[in-house]
């Protein structure tokens, strides 16, 4: 692995758009449209800390998409460690969703 500093910010908005390519199985909207990325930070050296929930504790993808996020976000040029942790505090609900995920599921 590089051991070369990228810009934060750039780190940062690849990693959010590997996240956007991640979907719920059971919904057709990237996770990050459905308000489950609570944190999205990057530390030294290009290591990246991703704070994410499930739809509910019983998700069925509760193994899948957590690892998902993860070798996506490893694939990034330059990433050198990424953690994905899991919390249910808050607790998801539909309001976390974005406008356009809520648009596309019908609830606006």
């Amino acid at each position: 692995m590089s051991e070369v500093e990228i810009d934060q910010a750039e780190l940062k908005n690849k990693a959010l758009e590997a996240i956007q390519t991640v979907y719920d199985p059971e919904i057709p909207v990237n996770i990050f449209e459905l308000g489950l990325i609570y944190e999205v930070s990057v530390f030294p050296v290009n290591n990246i800390f991703v704070q994410m929930t499930l739809t509910s504790p019983n998700c069925p993808a509760a193994q899948s998409m957590p690892a998902e996020v993860e070798n996506k976000i490893k694939a990034i040029e330059g990433v050198n460690e990424v953690t994905v942790e899991i919390t249910f505090d808050p607790t998801w609900s539909q309001e976390m969703m974005s406008d356009a995920a809520k648009l596309e599921l019908g609830f606006m």
